[in-house]
């Protein structure tokens, strides 16, 4: 597969994973039993699968990794901890004011991993 297409896969499935984590978040606050529905717990893995799988195909394409790229190091980093975080806000967090923090938490580290892709330096604040 070419790097565009990669790339545009990769670009689609951040897109839509973010969306969907965001309307997840709202259902969460809203205590909506929304999230409760089949699809609604499967299609994040699907696409989270997808856009891990091609971030994977990028690094190999582009002769990349995070030891050797801090920049792509610090993505790994944060994404491990968007995953945390999300996981306490929709569904492991005790309180509700647990998971609204981690919701806000894992925005903010979304946004920072989406400054380190862009800049390329995991100082991107």
């Amino acid at each position: 597969m070419s790097y565009v297409a990669l790339k545009m896969i990769h670009i689609t499935c951040v897109v839509l994973s973010y969306l969907l984590f965001t309307v997840r978040g709202v259902w969460m606050v809203q205590s909506s039993d929304l999230l409760q529905r089949r699809w609604v717990r499967i299609i994040p893995h699907v696409i989270d699968t997808v856009l891990l799988t091609s971030a994977i195909g990028l690094a190999v394409t582009l002769h990349q990794s995070p030891i050797k790229d801090p920049w792509l190091g610090a993505k790994v980093a944060g994404l491990v901890l968007y995953i945390g975080l999300g996981m306490i806000a929709l569904k492991h967090g005790k309180t509700r004011k647990i998971k609204v923090s981690a919701l806000i938490a894992a925005h903010i580290v979304f946004f920072y991993i989406v400054l380190v892709a862009l800049t390329k330096s995991p100082l991107s604040l």
